[in-house]
């Protein structure tokens, strides 16, 4: 905790309104399962960026506690914080939390409505403190969420090359994140770009790249290629685009370089200057220089099928071992304005209706991937389940009469595969720990595991089943049913 002010002000006064004698809060984190979402699972990512950057070490000091005492004295125009207990955590614990959390490893896929983490206090005199870290630690909806999305597009863009060539040869390079500029601040980008990170390695995101270097241990986890953009094509001048283009193929001639092409008129610049007046420079290219064009507006289906016919016309193209054709391997397209897990199915599902192989497209995403989300997205919530009172340990619950999805879990809580091979959610303290799939990730201000890219990486990747889905019997597509729509507890 960078300060003792990272909470919302209403949590600043729930020491004074729990019970007395109380001595342990135990609460969880979830995406709750709801009826007719797009998505039924999670990707479990970015606890502990959070954990190592907020949480662990001494992060009580004397000076956070006048700090956040003067602040929220001004803010509530009377003394509320509760400067006593935290002077505590600091003499007692040396300022580290006294905190437990419990979590899935990070990358696992998880249906939802099952718990994805646990916090309780270790110590009972600060009961209080499990709560008061729920506004930092609920931020996990972001990373979750865009990670969630990200693999979404994975599956999508899997089936049409799988289906269209046979194999799934360059998949993690589909997905380009475009997303820094249309996030909402650079903490936003880092855990967005990052989370995308654990599907693709391909990105323009630099802030992404370094929380994964700095947190998550991976050197240079994505890559991209010279690109240019409107204001490098337009400052030449109209009657220069030619001139234009050029001067990127003369700057770029030994790797793969991407070109938007759409400043003035995409279908002209494709037939007339890619396809003849620059034909033969471009033709010059290999497979490792490749040239990427890019439109960037009009009807994203309409425009790649158009756009993709008038470069057949200009350079050709073969068929591939599935029946499907292939332009040049010196040519590709990228496509980055408009997309969506809607729009990426549809150009695909068009283009191989017209005999084309997903092998000829690149995708780049921006606000659908890294902005346009929240948290009730995936409907993530904390909440409490467990409390301990003069000694005895009692399950609580929320149960609102008006809405019966935001129904709470009940006491201590773990997760474990059942004899039907779904995971699931055990509630009230009946879990056996042998099968608990939570682990320990951060005890009294230390970090207990720490997951690599890599290890995240394997754990997120695409499962067989998703792949090849299999003709189910009745009796097993009624439990995958269950497993998905509704979940288990």
């Amino acid at each position: 905790m960078k300060n003792l002010t990272s909470a919302c002000f209403f949590q600043i006064t729930h020491y004074k309104q729990y019970p007395p004698n109380i001595s342990k809060i135990y609460s969880y984190f979830e995406c709750r399962r709801k009826k007719g979402s797009q998505f039924s699972e999670v990707v479990v990512f970015g606890l502990q960026y959070l954990l190592k950057k907020y949480l662990t070490g001494p992060v009580v000091t004397e000076e956070k506690i006048q700090e956040a005492k003067l602040f929220y004295q001004m803010h509530f125009k009377q003394a509320v914080f509760d400067e006593e207990g935290w002077r505590k955590v600091l003499e007692k614990h040396d300022g580290r939390l006294p905190i437990r959390i419990k979590a899935v490893p990070e990358g696992r896929i998880i249906p939802r409505g099952n718990v994805l983490f646990t916090v309780e206090n270790t110590d009972p005199n600060f009961y209080w403190l499990t709560n008061y870290i729920e506004t930092m630690l609920v931020q996990m909806w972001y990373p979750i969420t865009v990670a969630t999305i990200s693999r979404e597009f994975k599956k999508i863009l899997a089936k049409h090359l799988k289906a269209t060539s046979g194999s799934l040869e360059g998949l993690d390079q589909k997905l380009h994140d475009f997303g820094y500029r249309g996030v909402s601040s650079q903490e936003s980008a880092a855990l967005g770009g990052a989370a995308h990170l654990v599907n693709f390695c391909s990105t323009d995101t630099v802030a992404g790249l370094l929380m994964a270097q700095r947190y998550y241990g991976c050197p240079m986890a994505g890559f991209s290629i010279p690109a240019a953009e409107h204001s490098t094509i337009i400052s030449w001048g109209r009657s220069k685009e030619k001139e234009a283009f050029e001067r990127v193929l003369d700057q770029f001639s030994s790797g793969p370089v991407s070109v938007v092409s759409d400043s003035y008129d995409i279908f002209n610049a494709c037939k007339h200057i890619w396809g003849d007046k620059l034909k033969e420079r471009v033709m010059e290219r290999s497979q490792d220089s490749c040239l990427v064009i890019r439109p960037d507006s009009g009807d994203p289906a309409e425009t790649v099928i158009e756009v993709i016919k008038i470069l057949e016309e200009c350079f050709g193209c073969s068929l591939n071992s599935f029946g499907y054709k292939v332009l040049p391997s010196y040519l590709r397209i990228i496509q980055g304005d408009g997309i969506d897990l809607s729009s990426v199915d549809e150009i695909l599902q068009k283009l191989s209706d017209e005999g084309w192989s997903a092998e000829n497209v690149f995708f780049g995403c921006g606000s659908a991937l890294l902005q346009k989300l929240n948290r009730d997205t995936l409907s993530c919530a904390f909440k409490c389940s467990y409390v301990e009172t003069n000694g005895k340990g009692m399950d609580v619950y929320k149960q609102p009469v008006t809405d019966p999805s935001k129904r709470s879990k009940r006491g201590r809580l773990s997760l474990r595969r059942n004899s039907d091979g779904f995971l699931e959610t055990v509630e009230r303290g009946a879990g056996k720990p042998e099968e608990d799939l939570l682990v320990t990730v951060f005890e009294n201000g230390s970090l207990m595991q720490e997951y690599s890219l890599e290890e995240i990486r394997k754990n997120a990747r695409l499962r067989e089943e998703e792949l090849n889905p299999p003709t189910l019997h009745n009796h097993e597509q009624e439990l995958l049913h269950n497993h998905i729509i509704n979940g288990i507890h």
